[in-house]
């Protein structure tokens, strides 16, 4: 005995359904089904688009390679290459050497991060030390500062700030007595700036 209308339907998911098994908007599903992201397997008989339970790995799918930097192009090219591939091996082979070329991109991006990880340590090391700093001077005192924040250099993050100067500020130098272990920012810049003349002259 064939199954109704109604326990068909009882089977499928509508939009909001899909939405929300996937914690996206439903925006979002309509977007997937007009790009040939996602297909219906049906409509119900007031028009309303049903899909089948395995539309929620789909939908997991495009969530995954959108993690992985694809545009929604770029994942509708990968289906229809697949599923036009006369063999299976080509596909597959075509497949690995994307997933391959991901992979090399995502530890790129890890190493990147890392090392943004690390610009972020140093700055919140340098400004601990800033906790206890015994003068009341405005933030122009703090380009010439001469506590010790045990490092040598101002990290990238902070020298960004203070080596130039807001429109209608000036950088006017205050002259301490050095602490011991502290470079003067000075000191630092200049080697900073004979560093990329000399990068500069190597790569003519």
């Amino acid at each position: 005995m064939g199954q109704t209308e109604s326990t068909v339907s009882a089977n499928l998911l509508r939009v909001g359904d899909l939405a929300r098994l996937t914690a996206k908007t439903v925006r979002a599903i309509h977007l997937y089904d007009e790009m040939g992201l996602l297909r219906p397997a049906t409509r119900s008989s007031g028009g309303f688009r049903l899909y089948e339970r395995s539309a929620v790995e789909r939908v997991r799918w495009i969530g995954m390679l959108h993690g992985l930097g694809f545009s929604l192009n770029e994942m509708n090219d990968v289906l229809k290459g697949w599923w036009k591939s006369e063999l299976g091996p080509e596909a597959m082979e075509r497949l690995r050497a994307l997933f391959q070329s991901k992979l090399e991109q995502t530890r790129l991006e890890i190493e990147r991060q890392r090392q943004l990880e690390l610009e972020l340590r140093q700055g919140l090391a340098y400004l601990e030390t800033c906790k206890v700093c015994p003068t009341h001077e405005s933030v122009k005192g703090c380009v010439s500062c001469s506590q010790d924040h045990g490092m040598e250099h101002e990290p990238a993050l902070l020298a960004g700030i203070t080596s130039v100067a807001e429109a209608g500020s000036s950088r006017t130098r205050v002259s301490r007595v050095l602490e011991p272990g502290f470079v003067p920012l000075e000191h630092v810049e200049t080697i900073r700036r004979r560093e990329v003349m000399g990068k500069e002259l190597d790569s003519r």
